[in-house]
């Protein structure tokens, strides 16, 4: 036990240390961990694989304690992560056109980073609703699974923020905080190339993922009273935060003097404020 506490104490003390070298630019990342000719792994598919593992591990485990039916979960499971990635991956390509119509091949490229939550969450969402359509009868329904998934979905977009700290994106405006990220030149936006030191948004939204995914499983164990109000919460807690932290950030697209981002949060957070209030009633009426 001594040994387990030294090892675990030692690790949080050395991942500290690596950050705090980083942010203040000693020491400089390579996305890249390695290369076969022209294919790439990166650390940024690394952490966006081990998040998807990690959150279907634990959501079957709840599945598994809800007497639902672990083949045709691990079944649709299989096609709601396969067509998230799609999603992800269509709507960041949407919302950056301009340089994918440039640079085609590269929209091929998701090893490299890109990916938006919200194309993952829509596709994904209307994969599981189109599955339980066609697999009918099954022994859960559409709202049970989307809070088990939304419980956990959390944790893993925490654990995948880490690939943005890796390819050194995903950051703020610049800022003389004691916590300051470090960006170097070549990773730096239009227009910032003078300025060294940024707000580490991805942080930022690690810590609210981290936070939502606590109390999100908090509510599920403890004062869940009908399907579908975890995922309400989820869609409504999740957006609030991207409202706030998008801010800050510099790779917003506008739509005239709005933020893109800002205006799906908060189309999303009403949706899910909705969604959680008629689950809600409907377990009164």
């Amino acid at each position: 036990m001594v040994f387990l506490i030294t090892l675990i104490g030692a690790s949080i003390i050395s991942s500290f240390l690596a950050i705090y070298y980083v942010f203040s630019g000693k020491v400089i990342l390579s996305p890249v961990l390695a290369r076969f000719g022209a294919f790439e792994i990166r650390y940024y598919s690394l952490f966006a694989l081990a998040g998807i593992l990690l959150a279907y591990i634990l959501a079957r485990k709840e599945a598994k304690k809800e007497g639902i039916n672990l083949e045709l979960f691990d079944e649709m499971i299989f096609f709601g992560i396969l067509m998230g990635i799609v999603g992800a991956r269509v709507f960041y390509v949407i919302f950056n056109l301009n340089y994918y119509a440039k640079n085609p091949l590269e929209v091929f490229m998701i090893w490299r980073g890109g990916l938006s939550i919200y194309g993952a969450l829509i596709f994904g969402v209307l994969t599981v609703v189109i599955y339980l359509k066609v697999k009918k009868p099954v022994n859960f329904n559409v709202w049970q699974i989307l809070d088990i998934g939304a419980t956990f979905f959390p944790l893993g977009q925490a654990i995948g923020r880490w690939g943005n700290f890796f390819n050194y994106e995903a950051y703020g405006a610049p800022t003389n905080l004691v916590w300051k990220m470090y960006v170097p030149a070549r990773f730096r936006l239009y227009g910032y190339e003078n300025y060294e030191f940024f707000h580490p948004t991805f942080l930022y939204e690690f810590l609210w993922n981290l936070f939502v995914f606590l109390l999100l499983k908090n509510f599920y164990d403890k004062y869940k009273k009908s399907h579908g109000e975890v995922f309400g919460l989820y869609l409504a807690l999740y957006s609030l935060g991207r409202i706030c932290i998008e801010r800050i950030r510099l790779d917003n697209l506008l739509i005239g003097q709005i933020r893109a981002s800002q205006l799906i949060a908060a189309i999303t957070m009403i949706c899910g404020s909705l969604i959680f209030l008629y689950r809600r009633r409907e377990l009164k009426t």
